[in-house]
């Protein structure tokens, strides 16, 4: 299906993208890879973006690979832009095999035992409003209620955390935290540990909700009792925006 003209703008509906490989990124406009009005949020990052598939193919050639798997590098990207109301930010995606899937702390649903940060962060939502524990660690239900789940790296390296920090993912990210700032839309963000925090002054005046990491490194040091569920409604709700009903199944 042909798309608009220089492939950053405008619409190209029909392209079902999770099933785009990551090895045709750079080949392929970028509103064939992302949702369109992500397309247009992430323009001014689309050079970077052609250079990390540049980067993960010589990953692949030098006979190593990466987390996630290639369709899922950009899925935090295919929920509707518009429709953003809570960031959740990640640092890296899990470099456990079988866990990453492109959304942070999410998992797929088959996934036994729930990596520690994500049974943390379970635990906090009990605390906070007393739902109960989720059958499955898939967090794609937050993404249907205009949740973005954001890693401030989108990949890594199998078992080796933080591999592919500082190698260009951040200016991707940052962007796309700026053009949600930029809407002027209601926006409530959720930091969870210290790279989390550090992106506090590109969100301006829109509230943010910090704490420790999930981690059970450091949920005792201020995750656990952070309310961060019952206090983001609130800020949702003082904003004119609709509470998120943050119970899975």
């Amino acid at each position: 299906m042909p798309c608009s003209e220089g492939g950053l703008a405008g619409a190209c509906r029909g392209v079902p993208f999770a099933a785009v490989e990551w090895s045709s990124v750079a080949a392929r406009p970028l509103n064939e890879i992302v949702e369109p009005g992500w397309a247009d949020a992430l323009g001014p990052a689309a050079g970077r973006i052609t250079e990390m598939g540049d980067f993960l193919r010589a990953e692949i050639a030098a006979g190593r690979t990466y987390l996630p798997a290639g369709p899922n590098v950009l899925r935090a990207f295919q929920q509707p832009f518009d429709e953003v109301r809570v960031l959740i930010v990640g640092q890296d995606p899990y470099p456990t095999p079988g866990h990453a899937v492109g959304l942070s702390f999410s998992v797929a649903p088959e996934v036994r035992p729930l990596p520690g940060s994500l049974e943390n962060i379970f635990r906090e939502l009990n605390t906070d409003l007393g739902l109960p524990r989720p059958s499955n660690g898939d967090l794609t239900p937050w993404t249907q209620q205009g949740i973005l789940l954001l890693n401030r790296a989108l990949t890594t390296a199998p078992r080796k955390p933080a591999a592919h920090r500082g190698k260009g993912w951040e200016e991707v990210t940052e962007q796309a935290i700026r053009a949600l700032v930029a809407r002027g839309k209601p926006l409530v963000s959720i930091l969870w540990g210290r790279d989390a925090r550090n992106l506090r002054p590109l969100l301006g005046d829109f509230p943010a909700i910090e704490s420790a990491h999930p981690s059970p490194m450091s949920a005792d040091r201020g995750f656990f009792g952070s309310r961060p569920f019952s206090r983001a409604n609130d800020l949702l709700v003082r904003q004119g925006a609709q509470p998120v009903d943050w119970q899975l199944p």
